[in-house]
């Protein structure tokens, strides 16, 4: 089988270009998880804030129960 060399150079470009492109989609997806990740733990903080236990009664006296 006989492959000429200009084929063989341009079948390698064309994997090394979809790597390259691979690893900017990777990069780009990476960071808009860390994104998310933050947006989703300041919501979560700004829904819970610093909630004390309840002073009085039977409940939630003993087990707080919004952790």
């Amino acid at each position: 089988m006989d492959v000429s060399p200009a084929l063989l150079v341009d079948r390698v470009l064309q994997v090394e270009q979809g790597q390259s492109s691979q690893t900017a989609q990777l990069a780009l997806m990476k960071k808009a998880m860390n994104m998310q990740e933050s947006a989703s733990q300041a919501l979560i903080s700004a829904a819970t804030g610093d909630l004390p236990l309840a002073a009085d009664g039977s409940l939630g006296t003993q087990v707080n129960t919004l952790v």
